[in-house]
């Protein structure tokens, strides 16, 4: 419980607001990306933004990834998949959350995006047959750095001009580092475009044979040791694995150049979530400004757990003050529960000031140029609709 709360929303006194709350962003914007390190709330983000668009009359598509299974249960979703589920209004309605839009919810099927592309682009059926039955590309189409976080983009771009819906929310990967989402694009094609990948391209030649006369004879040494290792299927499988690749190459620039443009576009907005740890901010505003110097929209900071000071935090409560208040309500404690009570005030009143210090730095940053939104820490997760429903008017408010 709190004495007072400041609304993040209103622009510093230097200068006049120039920007979008949440609430016009969902309410006017076609793609909002939520993007952050993993374990910052992103996907309650997501599905909480999502819930605020819907009830707001938007027809929403929630496109995340690998969410949590009780956030999944409380849409009425047994096990998210890459096909839409549309969520049941009658469980809105039950939780007593007025929607008067509709909310539709997806997961990335990394795999299943990738090999769409493959069917697109490949020269002729054949050559995408034999790739998608490759069993190194099999598993580089789940397991190669960078091929979620691409693919991710990928499906935003397939859905973004799907007619049934007029907001799509993507969830970005849970990345270590949320750039590795912004760079995916280019280290795609970089890995495509490389030095070793025309290498192999050389030497297995068009044939998908292992070509040694076109090689040092020291790569061939290297080649003819792996191949005992692994066995010769594995160099054939990398021989076609390559060439195939180097089949849709123009394909994939093309795409990752249209997926790069699009990010730029005017109806997209970025969302940077964060915790109040300090890694996790630095992180954010850096982020925020990669995404400036890319000429891509930034919409919002929101920041998630923020400690709030509790009842009193003007006034130090000491351990009598405390066990005099438990004695006037009749309780019966431990004895040494007054001292207890006075340092878990105590300790919380510092969290709650570390939290609004290292939250200034953000503050300092956005300055009148976009909203930072502060979710207090809840007394549980996020597991039903009502409590997201919750999460959506703080957000939609501007925060604590």
């Amino acid at each position: 419980m709190t004495t007072t709360s400041t609304p993040t929303t209103t622009a510093p006194s230097s200068g006049a607001q120039s920007y979008e709350t949440l609430e016009e962003l969902v309410t006017k914007r076609r793609v909002i990306v939520t993007v952050g390190a993993g374990g910052v709330g992103k996907t309650t983000t997501a599905a909480a933004l999502s819930v605020a668009a819907a009830q707001r009359g938007r027809r929403v598509l929630c496109l995340t990834i690998d969410p949590a299974k009780r956030l999944a249960e409380s849409l009425g979703i047994e096990r998210m998949s890459a096909e839409a589920h549309d969520v049941d209004p009658s469980r809105f309605a039950a939780a007593g959350v007025p929607l008067t839009g509709s909310l539709t919810a997806m997961m990335l099927d990394t795999k299943r995006t990738f090999d769409e592309l493959v069917a697109k682009y490949s020269s002729s059926k054949a050559k995408a047959d034999s790739l998608l039955n490759n069993k190194l590309y099999q598993y580089m189409s789940t397991s190669l750095a960078g091929t979620q976080e691409y693919m991710a983009m990928e499906k935003l771009v397939a859905v973004k001009d799907d007619p049934r819906y007029d907001l799509i929310l993507l969830d970005t990967p849970p990345t270590a580092n949320a750039l590795d989402f912004l760079d995916a694009p280019e280290r795609m094609i970089d890995a495509l475009d490389s030095a070793a990948m025309k290498w192999f391209i050389e030497a297995f030649q068009s044939t998908g044979k292992l070509s040694l006369n076109l090689i040092a004879r020291s790569a061939s040494v290297v080649l003819k040791t792996v191949g005992r290792i692994t066995g010769g299927g594995f160099l054939e499988a990398m021989a076609g694995l390559i060439t195939e690749l180097n089949d849709l190459f123009g394909g994939f620039k093309q795409r990752a150049a249209m997926v790069q443009k699009t990010l730029r576009g005017p109806d997209i907005a970025f969302v940077l979530v964060a915790s109040p740890a300090p890694t996790s901010l630095k992180e954010a505003l850096y982020f925020s400004e990669r995404l400036e110097e890319h000429a891509m929209p930034r919409g919002a900071f929101v920041v998630n757990r923020f400690r709030l000071p509790p009842a009193f935090a003007d006034d130090a409560v000491s351990s009598m003050a405390a066990k005099a208040a438990i004695d006037a309500r009749g309780l019966k404690l431990d004895d040494d529960a007054g001292e207890r009570i006075a340092h878990a005030h105590a300790d919380q009143v510092k969290l709650a000031t570390l939290d609004a210090f290292f939250v200034r730095s953000v503050s300092e940053h956005a300055r009148a140029r976009m909203p930072v939104v502060r979710v207090p820490e809840l007394a549980s997760d996020v597991h039903d609709i009502r409590l997201l429903a919750k999460v959506a008017e703080l957000l939609m408010s501007g925060g604590v």
